[in-house]
């Protein structure tokens, strides 16, 4: 998912306010009661993301036997859990095929290494993964891709069942990717339906969508959406036609998740830049090459003052003192940004020791007392969660040893109903 946001110019991310609160009532949630160690305990969410897509974090590359799978996610979870996290987003539909048995879409490629084909023996992989996350108290995030539908046209084969196959109209060539056209209609309804039939079967305590909507720009290419832009566009300008097409499918999807459970949380990771403060004053001082709404047509702070989504999870994967996007500056611009929602800031342990920055040890650290310093902001989630298995920089053992070692529940939502189980 994310380590491709390097490539793309000089951007960086941004944040919302944490604060480790003072308790509220119990959330009662599943995964929530389990996670709260006592009544005097701060409330803060730890997460990492787990990648499934070209098998970046689980299974792993060539893991396509259930035991191992299962052995596999299982030693995930107990780090998880060992360096004080309580919650994990494991990317379930990662280009429009299934890490669970579906009626829309086959099973995935990374799962099995064949799209369409099941795992022999047979187990449902979502149902497990939740099971175990919620044994060890960790809340449960279904992550899912929104429009991206083959992941590489040189390599992946779709299946015969693959809806690329079934409505080829409603996808677009960009670089080596395919994807849904954002602007068709039934392909949005294709995918809200997706989303309310995984609500609808399994205990998940969130739904998660990363940072592709529109997909980022390729230089000197357009994304070629002509035909709906003429058929759709009713006098709007692209750039307004485009975000419009992301805002309904976000109103859609909340509205068909709240429709099923109430309680499920809805959240979206974004690019850490929503707008530079040169096209907007209300945007952030940085002089990130795209941002949200000018060039991926993800209108996130709309989507936060509306309250179609319940938490922003800004992608900061930029260091202290970046030169085109400070991550103090971006943390305290999404602070002040997150119009009473829950914030989260991504953090980009994948990038240890690869510069200066990364290489030292305190830059984390750093990030973690700032996050807890800043109103509004409640926590962070690490991307990716293989990035701590070799401990990099210490950071695995200061979490566990220092500023996670006492447990924390997870901040609540007072907007939202709980649930006895």
């Amino acid at each position: 998912m994310k380590k491709r946001l390097l490539s793309y110019i000089i951007i960086f991310a941004g944040s919302c306010s944490f604060a480790l609160a003072q308790p509220a009532a119990p959330v009662k949630g599943p995964a929530e009661e389990s996670s709260i160690p006592a009544s005097n305990a701060p409330r803060e969410f730890r997460a990492a993301w787990i990648a499934t897509v070209d098998n970046i974090d689980w299974p792993d590359k060539g893991s396509t036997q259930p035991e191992i799978q299962r052995a596999e996610y299982i030693k995930l979870l107990d780090m998880h859990a060992a360096n004080g996290l309580n919650a994990v987003i494991v990317q379930v539909r990662p280009a429009a095929d299934a890490f669970y048995p579906s009626p829309y879409e086959p099973w995935s490629e990374w799962l099995t290494g064949q799209q369409g084909k099941p795992p022999v023996p047979y187990y449902d992989p979502l149902q497990f993964m939740i099971a175990e996350a919620h044994k060890r108290g960790l809340e449960f995030h279904a992550w899912l891709n929104p429009y991206r539908a083959v992941f590489n046209l040189n390599k992946s084969i779709p299946s015969k069942t693959h809806v690329t196959r079934e409505f080829p109209d409603w996808f677009l060539d960009y670089g080596d990717k395919k994807y849904f056209d954002p602007g068709n209609k039934a392909a949005q309804q294709f995918v809200v339906n997706v989303v309310r039939d995984m609500v609808q079967r399994y205990d998940v305590d969130g739904v998660h969508f990363d940072d592709y909507f529109y997909p980022y720009r390729i230089p000197g290419k357009e994304f070629p959406d002509d035909r709906t832009y003429t058929q759709y566009g009713n006098g709007l300008s692209r750039d307004d036609w485009r975000r419009s097409n992301v805002d309904s499918i976000i109103v859609q999807l909340s509205k068909a998740i709240k429709e099923e459970k109430p309680w499920v949380k809805f959240g979206i990771s974004p690019f850490g830049v929503w707008r530079n403060s040169d096209k907007d004053s209300l945007g952030s001082h940085t002089k990130a090459g795209q941002t949200n709404y000018d060039d991926l047509y993800a209108d996130i702070v709309l989507w936060l003052k509306k309250g179609w989504i319940d938490y922003v999870a800004p992608q900061l994967y930029w260091e202290f003192g970046h030169k085109a996007a400070d991550f103090e500056t971006l943390l305290d611009w999404w602070s002040k940004n997150c119009y009473g929602k829950h914030c989260y800031i991504g953090l980009g342990l994948y990038k240890a020791g690869t510069n200066a920055a990364w290489r030292d040890p305190n830059q984390l650290p750093r990030m973690i007392r700032a996050i807890r310093s800043t109103p509004n902001v409640q926590g962070e989630i690490y991307f990716s969660s293989k990035s701590f298995v070799n401990n990099p920089n210490g950071w695995s053992d200061s979490l566990r040893l220092q500023y996670y070692q006492q447990k924390a529940g997870i901040p609540v939502m007072d907007w939202m109903p709980g649930r006895e189980r």
